[in-house]
C-alpha cells in the first residue's frame, strides 16, 4: 500500500468552497483477465469514470498470491504514472475514483479499502452511500475479537461506510468470503455498488433498489464491471448487461456465477440522467444524451421565450441546450468558454481574489453575447451562486436579456444515497419561488422543467426512479437525522460517551 501527499499546483474545480454543485460519490471498476495488463485496463477505466469523483483514486491488483494497493489524493492522471502501473502486476484488479459522501476527504478514506486476514486479503471499492452506518459500526464493534483478521499497528483509522463493510466481509472464520458477503449484503441499507476482490476472485454487488448504475462487460480473455458502460467502451470491452438490483456476481477461474441476495425494487437515481452520468452512457436501456436533449425540448415547450440565442453552461448543459434550440427554433451557439485545464488542487484563491471576480472556469464570449437576448441552459441550481455569477458575466458581456432554463426541477431535499448536495437550509429552491430565484440570480426569467417532463424524457416508469432530491420521497426509509451525515463516524469516534463502543478501522 503506497501513500503520497502534497498538492500539484493545478487549478481547482472548487474555486469557492461555498459554491459546490452536485457531486457524485464515486466511480468503480473491476477486471478479471489473466494474460492482460489489468492495472492499465483499470487505469483507463477509471479515467473514463473520472467525472464521478475527483478527490482520490486507487487501484488494487492481485497476482494470485498477494494484493497490492496504490492510492492517493487527486485525479487518476495525477495519482498514477507509467512506473507505478508497471509495478502492479496480476490477473485481477479493482479501481476507484472518489468523491467523499461518508467520511472526510483524506488519504485514509481513499479507496480501495484493504483488510488482510489469515485466510487472504480483501480490497473493496464502493459507489453510493449507506444510511445505516451507525448500525454497521456497532456490528463491527461486536465482532468477537480479531477472529483471523491481522492487526496493523500505527495506522490512522478510516471513517467511512466502505471500511465498515470491508471489516464485516473480512470476518469469515467458518465460511467463505462469498458466503459471508451473502450474509452481510442483505443487512446494508442505502445505495451501494461494490467491487471487491481477494487474491483469486472478483466480486460485484448492487443494492436492491439499483440506485447507482453498474454494468457487466466482456473482454476476449476476461470480464469487467464498471459504474458506466462508457468505461467498457474505453477499454474495448463489450456490454453484456446491467448488474441487477439485489444481485452479487462472482468471477474466478471457474467462470462467472450470480447470486440473488435480495428481491429487486428498482429505484434508479433520476439525477444520473440529468447530470451525473457521462452523456455517452446508457442506463436501463436509455441513452443519457438523448434523455438530456429531450429534457431541453420539453423545457422549450414548457417555458418558451422570444430570444436570439440559446447557449449552454458547458459541459453538462450542452445536450439540453441543443434540445431547447431544436424545439424552439432559436439558434444554438457557444456563449461561454471553459478552461479545459481546470483540475483539482489544494490551492484555493483567497477571499480577496474571489471578490475580484477571478474567472478560472468560465469566460463569456462577448462577440456572441453583445446586443442579444440570451437563453442560458443549465442542469440544476443548488445554492444559486454559480448562476448568479454566470448571469452577471453575460450582462457584462452586453446581453440585453438573460433567460435561465434548468433541465431538472427545483432541488429541495438533500440526497442520502451518494450525491453530496448542500444541506436543506442552503438549497435556494427550498425557501424561494422560481420568480424569487430569478430575481436573486439576476435573470429576467427562470424556468425549471416539470417533474413529469423530466421523468418522461428518461423513458423510465416513475415508480422505478428515485426522485427524492426533488420530492422528498425517499425510497429507502431514513434513520433518525442524528444518525445521518457525512462526518457521522468522525463525530462518533470523538464522542466521550460513544467513542469507546465503536471501532477505529485500520485501513493501511
Amino acid at each position: 500500500m503506497s501513500k503520497r501527499k502534497g498538492g500539484d499546483g493545478r487549478l481547482t474545480t472548487a474555486l469557492d468552497p461555498q459554491d459546490q454543485g452536485p457531486q457524485d460519490a464515486c466511480g468503480v471498476f473491476g477486471v478479471w483477465a489473466p494474460g492482460e495488463d489489468v492495472a492499465k485496463l483499470t487505469y483507463f477505466g477509471l479515467y473514463a469514470l473520472q467525472h464521478r469523483g475527483q478527490e482520490s483514486a486507487g487501484i488494487a491488483v492481485s497476482n494470485g498470491r498477494q494484493i497490492l494497493v496504490y492510492k492517493d489524493m487527486g485525479l487518476v492522471s495525477q495519482v498514477f504514472d507509467e512506473s507505478t502501473l508497471e509495478s502492479l502486476k496480476g490477473h485481477l484488479a479493482i479501481g476507484h475514483s472518489r468523491y467523499s459522501t461518508t467520511g472526510a476527504s483524506t488519504w485514509e478514506n481513499a479507496q480501495p479499502t484493504f483488510r488482510p486476514t489469515v485466510d487472504g486479503s480483501i480490497a473493496l471499492g464502493h459507489n453510493g452511500n449507506l444510511i445505516n452506518t451507525h448500525e454497521l459500526a456497532q456490528m463491527v464493534s461486536d465482532l468477537p475479537g480479531p477472529a483471523g483478521e491481522l492487526e496493523i499497528k500505527g495506522v490512522v483509522g478510516a471513517t467511512n461506510d466502505t471500511s465498515l463493510v470491508t471489516a464485516l466481509f473480512a470476518h469469515h472464520p467458518d465460511t467463505s468470503l462469498e458466503q459471508r458477503a451473502l450474509e452481510v449484503l442483505p443487512q446494508l441499507r442505502g445505495a451501494f455498488c461494490f467491487v471487491w476482490m481477494n487474491e483469486g476472485t472478483l466480486y460485484a454487488a448492487r443494492d436492491p433498489q439499483g440506485i447507482r448504475p453498474l454494468v457487466l462487460g466482456r473482454l476476449d480473455r476476461g470480464w469487467v464491471v464498471a459504474s458506466e458502460d462508457a468505461a467498457l467502451a474505453t477499454i474495448g470491452a463489450s456490454v453484456v448487461r446491467e448488474v441487477e438490483p439485489g444481485e452479487m456476481i462472482v468471477i474466478d477461474e471457474n467462470g462467472l456465477r450470480s447470486h440473488r441476495f435480495a428481491e429487486a425494487d428498482r429505484k434508479g437515481c433520476v439525477f444520473e440522467y440529468v447530470y451525473l452520468a457521462r452523456p455517452d452512457a446508457t442506463i436501463s436501456a436509455r441513452s443519457v444524451h438523448e434523455s438530456r436533449v429531450e429534457m431541453g425540448r420539453q423545457l422549450a415547450r414548457e417555458f418558451p421565450v422570444e430570444a436570439d440565442l440559446v447557449i449552454p453552461v458547458p459541459e453538462s448543459g450542452t445536450p439540453a441546450a441543443a434540445g431547447y434550440a431544436e424545439e424552439s427554433g432559436i439558434p444554438f451557439g457557444q456563449g461561454f468558454v471553459k478552461n479545459a485545464y481546470v483540475g483539482r488542487t489544494f490551492i484555493q484563491p483567497s477571499q480577496t481574489l474571489r471578490q475580484l471576480g477571478i474567472r478560472l472556469k468560465l469566460n463569456a464570449l462577448e462577440h456572441m453575447i453583445r446586443g442579444k437576448r440570451i437563453v442560458v441552459v443549465d442542469d440544476s441550481i443548488v445554492r444559486g451562486n454559480t448562476q448568479r455569477a454566470q448571469v452577471r458575466m453575460l450582462r457584462e458581456a452586453g446581453a440585453l436579456e438573460v433567460h435561465v432554463r434548468i433541465s431538472s426541477p427545483p432541488v429541495k431535499w438533500p440526497c442520502f444515497y451518494g450525491i453530496d448536495f448542500a444541506t436543506r437550509a442552503e438549497l435556494i429552491a427550498n425557501g424561494l419561488t422560481p420568480e424569487e430565484i430569478a430575481a436573486s440570480v439576476g435573470a429576467d426569467t427562470l424556468g425549471y422543467i416539470s417533474l413529469d417532463g423530466m421523468i418522461d424524457a428518461t423513458k423510465q416508469s416513475r415508480d422505478t426512479l428515485c426522485t427524492a432530491c426533488f420530492t422528498g420521497d425517499y425510497p429507502v426509509e431514513l434513520p433518525d437525522e442524528s444518525l445521518l451525515g457525512k462526518h457521522l463516524l468522525e463525530a462518533t469516534l470523538q464522542s466521550p460517551t460513544m467513542g469507546r463502543a465503536l471501532p477505529v478501522l485500520n485501513n493501511p
